[in-house]
């Protein structure tokens, strides 16, 4: 049994996308982020960082329980539990860990911060909003430059990768990003949107929403 705590969020999204994209069967339980109840003792039990998204696995299997958060970490998990969206081994491989060491420690962070001081603090912090603006433009600029020589953030093939970057840029407007001027990155974004799995999930998560 696998049971998702998450909402509409970038981070949020990966995770659906992934086992839908693995065909597994999965339970979806809203947490209203803009409601704070990432912060409720309940959530907390699950993660004490008050962030989602959380998997929760029960493997009926071997009665094992294991409740992971970070998004990146349960995209692995799961990749390599089924053997799927991420190369077993060589240079592959390491092209996708690449990439998602790169979403986790400068697309993710500073999409989030753009967003936050241009959307949620403009008045109190305008060098913090350049800043971290300018280093999204430059991001985005950087991953269209990689796609400009291959087909997916990590070479020919889709991975989890693909799927990390995807959850930003889902909710790009947040930080304020455009795709217009970057048609590499605008190829890779409709192809990626236009899968059935990555639908579904969008549909189950946008759902989150409206039953809040």
């Amino acid at each position: 049994m696998i049971d998702v705590y998450a909402y509409a969020t970038p981070n949020s999204i990966k995770v659906p996308i992934t086992l839908e994209e693995l065909g597994l069967d999965y339970t979806v339980h809203a947490v209203n982020v803009k409601q704070g109840e990432q912060k409720q003792e309940a959530f907390l039990t699950l993660n004490p960082n008050a962030k989602v998204p959380v998997l929760v696995h029960a493997d009926a299997a071997t009665g094992e329980r294991l409740v992971l958060s970070e998004s990146a970490a349960i995209l692995v998990y799961l990749a390599e539990r089924q053997g799927r969206l991420l190369p077993a081994a060589g240079n592959e491989r390491a092209r996708v860990f690449e990439q998602l060491f790169f979403h986790a420690s400068a697309v993710s962070p500073n999409f989030g911060n753009a967003g936050f001081f241009t959307k949620l603090a403009s008045e109190a912090q305008p060098l913090a909003q350049q800043r971290f603006s300018g280093e999204s433009e430059r991001l985005t600029a950087l991953l269209d430059g990689v796609l400009a020589g291959c087909r997916f953030v990590a070479g020919d093939n889709y991975s989890i990768a693909d799927i990390a970057h995807f959850g930003w840029f889902w909710r790009r407007a947040f930080a304020g990003i455009e795709l217009d001027a970057y048609p590499n990155l605008s190829r890779w974004y409709a192809s990626i949107e236009q899968r059935p799995a990555v639908q579904r999930a969008i549909t189950r998560v946008n759902a989150l929403v409206a039953s809040a």
